[in-house]
């Protein structure tokens, strides 16, 4: 799995490489139980700070995509593979619904009422 930043993009960093991360998943380019590089690792071959590597690997733990443990690294999880293309793409929609000036609130209201 390659993973590429791009400086001068608008989103963090992190968010940068968790959202390349998620797209290998949902793409199938990576699998459960697969390891992902060592943080100091893949900081090194960025050349970004570790503690942005490690925040990226934190998120996609904290929405179920990978597994972190202390001495066996990051591995893909084995569940959440389907949640993962759901979670992007309520990304997508946030970050659309924001371009076009809509409050969180109102996105929302507008999903409730589309439940």
């Amino acid at each position: 799995m390659l993973i590429r930043i791009d400086a001068a993009a608008n989103s963090d960093l992190h968010e940068q490489i968790a959202a390349q991360v998620r797209r290998a998943i949902s793409d199938g380019k990576v699998a459960p139980g697969e390891q992902l590089p060592p943080a100091r690792e893949l900081a090194a071959s960025l050349a970004v700070n570790m503690h942005t590597v490690l925040r990226a690997y934190a998120a996609l733990r904290d929405e179920g995509l990978v597994e972190m443990r202390r001495g066996r690294g990051v591995t893909i999880a084995n569940a959440g593979t389907s949640r993962s293309r759901v979670v992007e793409l309520a990304r997508e929609l946030l970050g659309e619904a924001r371009r076009h000036g809509m409050a969180l609130k109102e996105l929302k209201k507008l999903l409730e009422e589309l439940a």
